[in-house]
């Protein structure tokens, strides 16, 4: 069976996590989401690479929440427009707070 290299990401993404015991298969949509929300370009790369952009799109969105920069960012690298986010949505139905 050929295995596929882990990832090589920042740890500084993980830092609230013990970085060596990460199961980048069980966590896929989690890990996804993480680099997307917290990686830089390389990082995304090397997501991109390691899960395939069927199972970055799938994660991405499936997503209860991405920050709303990311939500941006990720649209135009999966190429889907930002309605089709299940967190888009989900922000759409909780409006926050006015700021007064």
């Amino acid at each position: 069976m050929d295995k596929k290299a882990k990832p090589i990401f920042d740890k500084r993404i993980f830092w609230d996590v013990d970085f060596d015991l990460i199961d980048y298969n069980a966590k896929a949509n989690w890990v996804i989401e993480r680099v997307f929300s917290r990686g830089d370009v390389e990082d995304i790369r090397q997501c991109r690479r390691y899960y395939g952009d069927e199972k970055v799109t799938s994660a991405l969105l499936g997503a209860k929440y991405l920050p709303l920069d990311t939500i941006y960012f990720a649209s135009a690298i999966i190429d889907k427009p930002i309605h089709d986010f299940r967190c888009f949505t989900l922000r759409q139905l909780n409006p926050e707070l006015f700021p007064y």
